[in-house]
């Protein structure tokens, strides 16, 4: 019965305003192994199926939508669209320029993987990716974008990571979706977590599930290697180790997009990458997802969380994006060999690593 619900939320709906109106309502998904082995719910919104692929659609509408309303761009004459992005932000903003008729250029560090820049190329964008550089220096990618959109005429560099207009596009529909889909199924949202990257979408779900639900619902920090935000949130200090082979995700600053829920968070859970890489499999092996890393990791830690909750407790998440952007690198023996990753995949997770 709750699932019969939880997919009548999700039926099409007409796009009449274009590829913009097809962003968001997406389904809620239980995963059923993961829960029924755990005694607790894990619920993963999908929104891999938003029109451009992954979540970061949702932020794209809106950096875009309140440039436009800011006067940052005028969208009477040619223009152009000017963003940092590991990748998916940029994703989503290349299809929602295209839509708009603005060209997009798109700085990105030269660690992501190579169907993300043959993707934003297939998309008309201009892609430079770049070395990778602390955020402090004007090298950085973000950095590049900032004085790359100063330098054109009827440009805007919608700044994903320090602009609020990110959180506010998930606190205006990812969250209320979220709430709705499982009050509509009879549920309680018992715990909320997922990564930051931007910060962006922790932020924007979290502040308003902590509104609408009077703070009943937990709402955690889910954290891969290499980046400061679960030693902030358990010590206060921005400290980090190692790296994680998950994209987009971590961050050595706490952002302008974080720092909107940072008096809200419960709790952080730290997740290593071979826990993140193993999940990805599971959900594609117990449950037909074929998922990104930063997907696995996200559901890895909602794991974590839901261990520390009672029996029947209901722990909703988010399913980033596809792995169809990192085939080449997730389910290649030879990548992950080089990352010493490939004997912490069991046995029986091993029929996924397809490419030598």
């Amino acid at each position: 019965m709750h699932a019969q619900l939880i997919r009548k939320m999700s039926a099409p709906t007409l796009a009449a305003g274009g590829f913009p109106d097809a962003i968001g309502k997406t389904p809620l998904i239980k995963l059923q192994k993961l829960s029924q082995e755990l005694g607790r719910n894990i619920y993963g919104k999908a929104e891999f199926m938003n029109p451009g692929g992954s979540v970061k659609d949702r932020a794209a509408l809106y950096l875009v939508e309140e440039a436009e309303r800011a006067g940052l761009i005028d969208p009477s004459r040619p223009g152009t669209i000017v963003e940092g992005s590991a990748g998916n932000t940029a994703i989503g903003l290349a299809h929602i320029a295209r839509s708009r008729g603005y060209n997009a250029v798109f700085y990105m560090p030269d660690t992501q993987s190579r169907e993300k820049v043959n993707l934003l190329r297939y998309l008309g964008t201009e892609v430079h990716p770049v070395p990778v550089c602390p955020s402090t220096d004007p090298l950085n990618f973000n950095n590049r974008a900032r004085d790359h959109a100063a330098a054109l005429d009827n440009a805007v560099w919608t700044n994903q990571f320090d602009n609020e207009a990110n959180w506010k596009a998930h606190y205006a529909t990812t969250g209320p979706e979220i709430l709705q889909q499982m009050r509509n199924a009879g549920l309680e949202v018992d715990a909320f977590t997922c990564s930051t990257g931007t910060g962006g979408t922790f932020s924007g779900i979290a502040r308003y599930l902590a509104e609408a639900t009077e703070r009943k619902c937990k709402l955690v920090v889910t954290d891969p290697p290499g980046s400061v935000v679960y030693s902030f949130v358990k010590t206060g200090n921005l400290e980090r180790e190692g790296s994680s082979f998950t994209e987009g995700v971590g961050q050595g600053r706490i952002t302008k997009n974080l720092e909107a829920s940072v008096d809200i968070i419960d709790d952080a859970v730290f997740v290593p990458d071979p826990e993140s890489l193993n999940m990805t499999y599971r959900l594609l092996d117990e449950e037909g997802l074929f998922l990104g890393g930063t997907s696995g990791l996200n559901v890895a830690g909602a794991v974590r969380v839901a261990r520390e909750l009672p029996p029947g407790s209901n722990v909703v998440t988010i399913l980033c994006d596809t792995g169809h952007k990192y085939a080449d690198r997730v389910f290649s023996k030879k990548w992950l060999q080089e990352k010493k990753l490939y004997d912490e995949i069991p046995d029986s997770l091993k029929k996924y690593v397809t490419l030598e």
